[in-house]
């Protein structure tokens, strides 16, 4: 399959959203049960790196960095969100996309990247440690999703480049 890596356009939002809304409605890939507007969607992601992956005109998947907090302390801890168009599952597009955004974080200065992850979500956690992210943690009914509690997987990446100074 050919498809390229480039940054997002204003354009990209509405596939965004739509990519976003089909692993919303797997259960498995966030506590939303709704995608947000894309205005309110723009908000939750850091300005930069927001990457799509591209087959010709058409976004099949996307990543972005959102922070982990607002102390200033914390400026190098960005959490992932990467999401695939449902067609294209399977194909590497997550694979090429998280490849690209783990060295442009760094770039950016980013020394920890951190993924939470439903533990039943096994194609994520597969991809993200073979991006070099490994578990960290096992967060017990961290929130309730259609009323039901969910653990999440805490996994962490260190970046063997950026904060090593």
């Amino acid at each position: 399959m050919a498809f390229n890596i480039r940054t997002l356009t204003v354009s990209d939002w509405p596939a965004i959203k739509e990519i976003y809304q089909q692993g919303i409605n797997t259960g498995n890939a966030t506590y939303e049960t709704q995608a947000p507007e894309v205005e309110e969607l723009k908000g939750k992601f850091l300005s930069e790196p927001q990457l799509v992956a591209d087959d010709n005109g058409q976004v099949i998947g996307w990543a972005m960095l959102s922070a982990v907090s607002s102390r200033c302390v914390y400026g190098g801890v960005a959490e992932t969100s990467i999401y695939v168009h449902s067609g294209y599952q399977g194909e590497g597009v997550g694979r090429t996309l998280l490849s690209t955004l783990v060295p442009l974080s760094e770039q950016l200065g980013f020394w920890t990247l951190q993924a939470q992850i439903f533990p039943e979500n096994k194609a994520s956690i597969a991809l993200h440690e073979q991006q070099g992210f490994r578990r960290i943690g096992y967060r017990e009914k961290l929130g309730k999703r259609n009323g039901i509690w969910r653990d999440v997987l805490f996994l962490e990446r260190r970046s063997l480049v950026a904060g090593n100074e």
